[in-house]
């Protein structure tokens, strides 16, 4: 004789169940490594707070009266 071959309700349940937890843990993943660190954390880390200079690339804008060093061409790599 063959056994039932329907699947009992828990089974459907788990078969339900272990994929949407599945999503739900990588999306909390996502946005915990996508989201912007804390002030708190950057104390701890030392950075500094303020943000980037616009257009410098750099987290610490240049201290004034200091020049930034210069960039190659675009296109050119550096040697």
């Amino acid at each position: 004789m063959y056994p039932n071959p329907a699947l009992s309700a828990w089974q459907l349940t788990i078969m339900a169940v272990v994929p949407v937890v599945a999503l739900t843990v990588w999306l909390i993943a996502i946005y915990v490594a996508a989201r912007e660190p804390s002030r708190q954390n950057l104390e701890v880390a030392g950075s500094p707070a303020e943000p980037a200079a616009a257009g410098t690339g750099s987290r610490s804008p240049a201290k004034p009266g200091e020049r930034e060093p210069e960039r190659p061409p675009a296109g050119r790599q550096a040697a």
